[in-house]
This record gives C-alpha cells, structure tokens and sequence, in this order.
C-alpha cells in the first residue's frame, strides 16, 4: 500500500518518496507499518553482522502481519520490568525504563555558531558560544522520558521505517505516548541550553552521526519489491547505548543521531509531526532544529521514536 509522494511537503535536506507499509530487520525482526508493530524476536547475544544476515534472510520468509484495523492499538515489547525508578531529587516517579526530565524549559534562545564545518550550507556547527535564554520567563517542564529509542532496550537495534501514526499507536499501548517537541528538546539541551546534549563543541565521536557510507536508491525504496531489502541494505544505525557518552544532562540515551524521532508538534503547523535529533547521516545532530516537512503518514529508512508519559 502506497503514501504518494504528494502526501508529504518536500524537504530541502530529505527528498519525499513512496512510503511503502514495509518491514525492515535487525536485532529484532521488527516488522513496522503505519498502524502495526509487530515483534517476531532473534536470539540476542551474537555479533551484529550474524544477526543482521539472519534478519536479511528472515524478512523474505516471514509473512507481515495485516494491517490493523482502524482504532486498534499495536502490541508493545514487553515492558523491562514492573518497578517504578524516582528521581534522587524528586518525589515524582517515572515508569521502569523511563527517566524523569525536569526543571526549567527556555522556549526561545540564540544559538551562535563560532566555526562551521560546512560553512556553504551551514548545517554542522563545529563549535557555538554560550546560550542566551531569550524568554522572559521560563517553562516547568516535568516528563518521564524513554532512556533509549524504541523499543527502549540497551544493546537493541532501535526501530525504523514507522510512521507518525504508527508510533503514537505503539506508545499509546504502553499507556505512554508521544512527547511534544519542547518536551524533547528540553531533555535533550537540560537547563543549560546546550546546542548538543553533551556541550557546546560537536564530536562525532561522542554520537553516532557523520557517519553514512550509503546513499539511498529511490528507485528501489518506491519499489515494493525491492524496498525492504533496500531499506535493509541503507540501515547504519547503532544498537541503543553503544555510544555510552551520548547522553542527556538527565540520563537520555541517543538523542542526537543513530536514528530521527518522531515526536508531536505542539503547533499542529504544518502537521502534527515533527522529527528531532536526526540520524547517522551529516545532519544537523542538534537539541533545538526540528523537521517539520513530513506529515503523520512520512515513512523513511532512519526515522524512529521514543515515549513519554506523565510522572505519577
């Protein structure tokens, strides 16, 4: 079943193409589309290469699961375990496998870039100057938030290839949900501000971005023949925590590169959806920019999520 590219507003960074209900394999078979997620489940413990081809050979035998029907919720992975974690600084708790974020939210800042590694486009900032918080006042921002990207496990291939939709009916069935951008961007920066969840100076060595060796054939990807197995083929992300420095002031894991998020545009301009962070390509990799071109239905070979929920 087809998205038409006409669904979707172009992206000067992200061209729009089919997006196909297809599945894409890795540690886990996670077999994504717009309203199912399904887990068929490898055995862990191997080295990612082996695991990759056995996913490879898997996705050509396995039969996708239907599509859900209208209104019916997608199966989560099994939570890691039925305890709640507080915060050593609050009384609020958070689910196990979630972080508390907390503290104060600058909605409008100014972000100045000293020294651009591409200073033509200007996208990748080597090094910015201290923050300004620009607002007269700040926002109390308290959400428990996934450590890592779905579906939220150390040492697990985060998911690709689901859309919007599909990711907010994955969190709903975890009695979570989507965060907000500002949600987002607040975990990721910290009341600090930071350009990057980890400082001021971009390292590709401390997050998994800069570091795409493939590069896409829309041919084969508008294909439904052909594009899981070159949905496959374009994977380069890490599995969850293998970066064990890129990490948020409040414990997040992988907030900028390995793979885009989904999250909710509070402005519902142009769409609801928005995606933070970016992926393993040469992309921004930053806690503020968002890409608002792609409406819910957008499905792409590095986007992702991750939950949240409100703290009890």
């Amino acid at each position: 079943m087809f998205v038409p590219a006409a669904s979707c507003r172009t992206s000067t960074r992200v061209g729009c193409v089919f997006a196909m209900r297809v599945s894409i394999s890795k540690r886990l078979i996670w077999l994504a589309v717009p309203t199912a997620v399904a887990c068929l489940g490898l055995a862990s413990g191997r080295d990612a290469s082996a695991q990759r081809a056995d996913a490879g050979r898997a996705i050509n035998t396995v039969r996708p699961p239907e599509p859900a029907r209208a209104g019916q919720t997608v199966n989560p992975p099994p939570s890691n375990s039925v305890t709640s974690a507080a915060s050593p600084t609050s009384s609020r708790r958070c689910p196990a496998g979630m972080r508390l974020v907390e503290g104060e939210y600058c909605p409008t800042v100014e972000q100045r870039c000293l020294r651009w590694l591409d200073p033509e486009t200007q996208m990748r900032c080597a090094e910015f100057a201290p923050t300004r918080c620009l607002s007269t006042r700040r926002r109390h921002v308290a959400v428990c938030m996934d450590e890592y990207e779905y579906p939220n496990r150390r040492g697990v291939f985060p998911q690709v290839m689901v859309s919007w939709y599909g990711a907010r009916r994955a969190c709903e069935a975890r009695n979570a949900r989507l965060c907000d951008m500002s949600e987002w961007t607040f975990a990721c920066e910290g009341e600090a501000m930071n350009p990057y969840p980890y400082g001021t100076s971009r390292d590709r060595a401390v997050c998994p971005m800069d570091r795409q060796t493939l590069r896409p054939d829309r041919s084969r990807l508008g294909n439904p023949a052909t594009s899981a197995d070159e949905a496959s083929r374009l994977y380069e992300a890490v599995p969850s925590g293998t970066f064990d420095r890129c990490v948020s002031p409040f414990g997040i894991h992988d907030m900028t590169g390995n793979v885009d998020e989904w999250v909710h545009n509070e402005s519902g301009q142009p769409f609801q959806s928005a995606l933070k962070g970016g992926w393993w390509g040469p992309i921004r990799g930053r806690c503020r920019p968002a890409t608002v071109a792609h409406n819910e239905s957008f499905i792409y070979y590095q986007i992702g999520f991750r939950c949240c929920s409100t703290p009890r």
